[in-house]
């Protein structure tokens, strides 16, 4: 649909304000009346209902202007009846000049004075200029009230534009976190599917197999293959488990799942927890992760033989620190701690990685936690 013409605009930006301004006496009116009149549902009604007819006036008046439904109706209708008021002066004011001058102009074209004024070439210039100026002050004044109209209604019936930038601002928070959430328990499920399923599944196949060698009494190589490789596939699948989600960090908590990690890592690993008292999942899970992924770069890139994973607690966030000895070298933009950087931004945390060539690696996750 294309935009309407100006002359269109201003017409029914005029025809809304002549509205208001007819409207205006017999809503004063109106208004006297509900001020001395006990405070009841009756009267809210009627305020409210008068507010939502001024709303769907202004937006009729000027097309693609939103409102909310008014905040203060009372309020909003007193300062609208005002500004009809002055917007009834101020055509009176054009009515009663376009009088003026037609009278003068028709008195002087039939040759009379006007209050001994003869109708001279110059005495009909200044009177024309000085009806002109007034004129345009009094269409200054009608476009000055509509503006002010607007101002006022974008004002009591709108939010500010502060309050919608941070309601905004709070929204988009609570959807990263909630985005987060879900994907933790989407993690948790995987990993008791795993679990509860298929590692159970995978534990009896190797009892079946370890009973049918000893059923048979023979030392058959392809049972003992079998039997070894389900050991080995059931030591996979654990591993897989804990690297979706460690149930230990449900079970006892952060602490215990570091610990966790640092016995099955392949480097050696000094853990430092320092941080007491209880934490959200969410930040207990993305420190674990970070911790994981630092020290499983560490063993697989950098070549590092020592990892020290030091676990802070103040200022209302929680500060994960992981050093490795390592040739160094890291690239903050690679998937995995790319992938932590966007888990702890949604929580309004920061991942800071330092690892200059030659080490060592320095990987710092602050993770509001208050």
């Amino acid at each position: 649909m294309s935009d309407p013409r100006p002359i269109t605009v201003a017409a029914r930006g005029l025809a809304g304000l002549l509205a208001g301004a007819a409207t205006a006496v017999p809503q004063l009116c109106g208004l006297v009346v509900t001020a001395v009149v006990p405070s009841s549902g009756w009267r809210r009604r009627t305020v409210e209902a008068g507010a939502r007819l001024h709303v769907a006036r202004m937006r009729w008046a000027r097309p693609g202007w939103e409102a909310g439904a008014p905040r203060r109706p009372l309020l909003f209708l007193w300062v609208v009846t005002a500004l009809g008021l002055m917007t009834t002066a101020i055509v009176v004011l054009i009515v009663a000049g376009a009088g003026v001058s037609l009278n003068a102009g028709v008195s002087w074209a039939m040759g009379r004075t006007i209050d001994d004024i003869p109708p001279s070439p110059g005495n009909i210039a200044y009177l024309g200029l000085l009806a002109a100026v007034l004129a345009f002050l009094a269409v200054q004044g009608l476009v000055g009230v509509a503006a002010l109209e607007y101002r006022v209604g974008d004002r009591l019936l709108n939010p500010h534009p502060d309050r919608v930038l941070r309601e905004r601002i709070d929204s988009l928070t609570s959807s990263r976190a909630a985005i987060v959430a879900a994907v933790d328990a989407e993690r948790r499920r995987i990993e008791r599917d795993l679990h509860d399923g298929v590692q159970q599944h995978v534990l009896a196949l190797g009892m079946l197999i370890g009973r049918a060698r000893r059923r048979g009494g023979t030392d058959d190589p392809v049972l003992a293959q079998a039997q070894e490789t389900t050991a080995r596939l059931l030591t996979e699948l654990r591993q897989v488990s804990w690297r979706v989600f460690p149930a230990e960090l449900d079970a006892a908590g952060l602490a215990a799942a570091l610990e966790g990690l640092r016995d099955r890592a392949a480097v050696d690993v000094v853990l430092r927890h320092h941080a007491t008292g209880e934490l959200p999942d969410a930040v207990e899970t993305a420190a674990y992760f970070l911790v994981s992924e630092a020290v499983t770069n560490a063993a697989k890139h950098s070549g590092a033989d020592r990892v020290t994973v030091t676990v802070d607690r103040g200022d209302g966030e929680l500060v994960v620190t992981v050093v490795d000895d390592g040739c160094g070298g890291a690239d903050p933009a690679g998937g995995g701690l790319a992938g932590l950087a966007r888990r702890i931004a949604a929580l309004d945390g920061e991942l800071v990685v330092d690892s200059p060539v030659g080490g060592p690696t320095t990987v710092v996750g602050r993770i509001p936690c208050d």
